[in-house]
């Protein structure tokens, strides 16, 4: 089964999951290329300095210092290179040159003759020539148990609510935003974990489940969960006042 990766340039956790994704892949899947998108964690397209900004103005000093020193020591570390490590896999990388719902990009990614897309981080919403594009389908990984906690960041708002349980859900994307079929999900204790430890557990058991959903597609075998629509939530990111009211919880980043 050939597989390509739809991502972002993510500086901090993204290298060391694909590598443990690419190192556990199930033994007849193929991952022939892979698109690295540039990073929006705000949900938009913004330069380096208004993330910078938008990061510091939200979050804090402590925050902003905290993730400037990682990604500085991203950027020293070749291990955290994305475009290195798929050279080291001998993955393609698939560089589009418009948006990925346009006409080009839809022909550019079907010339590699794809069976199954996965998207991880991706940042952008799929329209129905990219879910509809490979066979097997387009799915997606998001770190909550869905329907609850859709959108943005939810390891922060499961914290902030108090929650005590949050997981993974491997889904199918359809037009919506986290809204389609469930194949994979697993829930996870949340205990005092900051959000940095609950992020990189969760983003490792997503990697788990993504090599579990990939055996499953390719077995036929998958058996659909419902995404119900009426038990849904939605989170955008987090405002100052949001993380400060995280903060007076008790609660921490890292």
């Amino acid at each position: 089964m050939k597989i390509i990766i739809i991502t972002q340039d993510e500086p901090f956790y993204l290298a060391d999951n694909l590598k443990y994704l690419l190192n556990n892949m199930p033994k007849h899947s193929n991952v022939v290329g892979c698109i690295v998108n540039d990073v929006s964690p705000f949900g938009k397209k913004e330069s380096f300095l208004q993330k910078a900004k938008k990061t510091y103005d939200i979050f804090g000093l402590k925050f902003f210092l905290h993730y400037s020193i990682k990604f500085i020591k991203s950027k020293l570390d070749e291990s955290k290179n994305i475009t290195k490590l798929l050279e080291r896999y001998n993955i393609p990388k698939i560089v589009l040159d418009e948006p990925i719902n346009s006409v080009n990009s839809v022909n550019k990614i079907k010339s590699y003759e794809p069976d199954l897309l996965i998207s991880i981080l991706g940042n952008q919403i799929f329209k129905e020539d990219i879910i509809n594009l490979a066979p097997k389908g387009c799915i997606n990984l998001h770190t909550a148990l869905l329907p609850k906690y859709r959108g943005l960041m939810p390891t922060f708002w499961v914290m902030k609510n108090n929650e005590k349980y949050t997981g993974v859900s491997v889904f199918f994307v359809d037009k919506g935003i986290d809204s389609g079929d469930i194949i994979i999900q697993k829930r996870v204790e949340i205990r005092d974990r900051t959000q940095e430890e609950l992020i990189k557990y969760t983003k490792k058991i997503g990697m788990e489940s993504i090599i579990e959903a990939i055996d499953l597609i390719e077995k036929d075998k998958v058996k659909l969960i419902e995404n119900d629509a009426s038990k849904m939530t939605y989170f955008s990111f987090p405002t100052k006042a949001d993380v400060e009211i995280f903060r007076k919880l008790g609660k921490r980043f890292f």
